[in-house]
């Protein structure tokens, strides 16, 4: 039986008011906050820890747009906005498979400090969503805990970034988790000096991968059959031989996966060897133990790399992600849900808010979009069922799990944002509910930001 304490009631001080808040600042958020401020609207955005980026900065994720190649039609907008400022300050570097930019999770930072400011969005890190604040079912704001105590934040519209649905769900309306043995695997990012560039690379030369090779060992991968001979940076056999002679122990057999940039700094960054099964990304108990053994399984793959890579003997552990990354936890119930249909059939619908190439990536199927096909991403999947004048941004929009493994990948997130900040500037200027916005005026302003949605 769980123990319960008793917490007084109190009063909490209102610290800020905006007409549109945005609570969480990786792609999806970071380009909600900037789209809402850009269209005219007070913004405030809000985030747990000391930068804004989320999976990019927080968790080292620097391969934005690696599905990008020359056939690939995408958005533009915020998404694309992204790369291309990192790239003009010094923050990116082409991508090792497609033709796009891999960001540097580091300098994307300054990055997304620059594109903040610049858009008059008012910043407020270091604070942790802990309620909504609630009139009916509609919301008007949120609680937040810091080094200040708790404070109130209010605002006309609210959009939900987390990545998990946190406000949604805590204000009541439906949430939809996969379950924990079907979940997608958690990740533990890492980043690695020492590396000699001109071995590694030879080596790569003389064995290329491929996406056919990521299905090995316990992987088997569902490709469309286009993707089967393209170039992957995929590293795998040096952990089978790990495993074979010791070095590893044989369960850890999921190390294994993707190398993002190499540098002529010796610098070997984005290296997404880790997958941890069964992580809980709502459960901290869960997240605590898979931050510990994710950096466990990250040193045995960096020893494996030692002894088995050529122009790795010398590697050592630059840094990890100052947190893991999680691909799948809770999604909204949506007035709509986006179905495996929508995103293998060229999904259209007269409420988008944009498009997204034809790129799927989860649940053991990888489509790269190589032929022009794309879909289109509706607003209603952004809006949750129960709970007025809230929008979800990001991973956590409505949908199926093969929906979500085209709508969890980045630019994705970053293209519901900018529809979501979009929308919830124009319902306040039109002083309606963010459900009755003129969707034909949000679509005009998308237009105008830059925003392919047809």
């Amino acid at each position: 039986m769980t123990k319960h304490i008793h917490e007084p009631a109190r009063e909490t001080p209102v610290v800020h008011e905006a007409d549109v808040l945005v609570v969480g600042s990786g792609p999806g958020g970071l380009a909600a906050a900037l789209a809402a401020a850009r269209a005219g609207a007070r913004v405030a955005l809000v985030e747990r820890f000391g930068c804004f980026g989320g999976n990019i900065t927080v968790v080292g994720v620097e391969g934005f747009a690696w599905y990008r190649h020359e056939a690939t039609v995408e958005a533009g907008g915020i998404g694309r906005e992204f790369e291309d400022r990192a790239k003009a300050m010094g923050a990116a570097v082409p991508e090792s498979q497609s033709l796009s930019y891999e960001l540097d999770s580091e300098g994307f930072k300054l990055v997304a400090d620059a594109l903040v400011e610049e858009a008059g969005i008012h910043p407020m890190l270091h604070r942790q969503f802990v309620a909504p604040v609630m009139e009916g079912d509609t919301i008007r704001g949120i609680v937040v805990e810091s080094k200040a105590g708790r404070e109130a934040i209010l605002a006309r519209m609210v959009i939900d970034a987390t990545g998990d649905a946190d406000v949604a769900h805590r204000a009541g309306a439906p949430t939809i988790k996969t379950p924990l043995e079907e979940v997608q695997a958690a990740s533990v990012m890492f980043h690695l000096a020492g590396v000699e560039k001109a071995r590694f690379m030879a080596g790569v030369r003389a064995d290329p991968q491929t996406y056919k090779d990521w299905s090995s060992g316990e992987w088997v991968v569902e490709t469309d059959g286009k993707e089967d001979d393209m170039f992957s940076p995929f590293l795998g056999k040096p952990f089978e031989t790990a495993i074979r002679d010791g070095v590893i122990p044989a369960h850890l057999n999921t190390i294994g996966g993707t190398w993002g940039a190499v540098h002529d700094s010796g610098e070997m960054t984005y290296m997404n060897l880790v997958h941890l099964a069964g992580c809980d990304g709502v459960d901290p108990d869960s997240l605590t133990h898979f931050e510990i053994e994710g950096r466990r399984q990250a040193m045995h793959a960096i020893e494996a790399l030692r002894r088995y890579t050529p122009g790795c003997e010398n590697v050592r552990l630059r840094n990890f992600g100052m947190s893991i990354g999680i691909r799948d936890s809770r999604k909204i119930d949506a007035l709509y849900n986006k179905t495996e249909e929508d995103v293998r059939q060229e999904g259209r619908f007269g409420d988008s808010i944009g498009i997204y190439a034809e790129f799927i990536d989860g649940y053991g199927v990888l489509i790269i979009p190589t032929t022009g096909r794309y879909m289109q991403v509706p607003f209603r999947a952004l809006l949750p069922k129960g709970v007025r004048n809230l929008a979800v941004a990001g991973r956590a929009i409505g949908g199926d799990k093969m929906a979500h493994a085209a709508t969890r990948n980045m630019a994705c997130c970053a293209v519901t944002g900018q529809g979501a900040g979009i929308a919830a500037a124009l319902a306040v200027r039109a002083g309606c509910e963010l459900a009755a916005v003129d969707i034909s005026a949000v679509q005009g302003e998308l237009t105008r930001q830059g925003v392919r949605i047809d």
